[in-house]
């Protein structure tokens, strides 16, 4: 499996973004870190190793790409507003920057999937939802998908709502609805065991989205997992082997 790891400029932040290509060919999948991680974590976790096949076998092609969580959603120095609108500065960076790299060095890119575990389940979910255009399979781990639980302070503006899915996803109308209903498709999985509800508030997050999607008819699924099942690596492995196949 070829390996290769570029720096991207990334505008406003304290350093360049790492993004590491895993593969040759196939169809592009960009990869969030969970929380404050990096581009690395993927393949330390053994995220990597267990969609090898589909990595050896050319079907799909994975950029995993830093985080800037430090400097936005992490920072509980920060208000909420200013948080979402370093949150956004970073999906402009992940839409611009990396989809370019991504364009420039795999067909498809405009047919990408998303995919990240628990913060970077949010990643996901929130950068499909807002450029479906680019990203039209979303696959989100045990994710929590409302920021305004996440030690936010301060007063809310149009940054913490329009980054905030619970928020704006019910307000969704018209014809971008309708299109976004056209092109996009959201899977959820979860599990059912240790921190999945406390502390992470995982669990009825994806519940109470795969709620509000449902009421939009935006294409997703949910697939809870049992009690058995954590919110750590080696099931997010399982759940990623699982369901990866069928998108590439």
């Amino acid at each position: 499996m070829e390996r290769h790891q570029v720096e991207l400029d990334a505008p406003g932040f304290d350093r360049a973004g790492t993004v590491i290509r895993y593969g040759n060919y196939g169809r592009p999948m960009i990869v969030f870190p969970s929380e404050a991680g990096r581009a690395w974590d993927y393949e330390n976790n053994g995220m990597v190793g267990a969609v090898s096949h589909l990595i050896n076998d050319g079907r799909v092609k994975l950029y995993c790409v830093d985080s800037f969580d430090h400097a936005s959603w992490s920072d509980r120095g920060l208000p909420i507003e200013e948080r979402a609108r370093r949150h956004q500065a970073y999906q402009a960076w992940i839409s611009d920057q990396v989809a370019a790299y991504v364009g420039a060095d795999s067909h498809g890119a405009s047919d990408a999937i998303v995919t990240g575990c628990s913060m970077g389940g949010y990643h996901a979910l929130q950068i499909a939802l807002q450029r479906a255009d680019l990203f039209p399979v979303a696959i989100c781990q045990s994710g929590n998908y409302d920021p305004s639980t996440w030690h936010g302070w301060g007063e809310r503006g149009d940054s913490a709502y329009f980054t905030n899915p619970t928020d704006y996803v019910p307000h969704l109308h018209g014809d971008h609805l309708d299109w976004t209903r056209s092109r996009l498709h959201v899977v959820l999985t979860v599990g059912e065991g240790a921190w999945e509800t406390h502390p992470t508030g995982s669990l009825p997050s994806a519940r109470r989205m795969a709620h509000l999607l449902g009421e939009k008819g935006i294409s997703h699924e949910l697939d809870v997992w049992g009690h058995d099942v954590s919110h750590d690596w080696p099931w997010w492995r399982k759940q990623l082997a699982h369901h990866l196949p069928r998108f590439c």
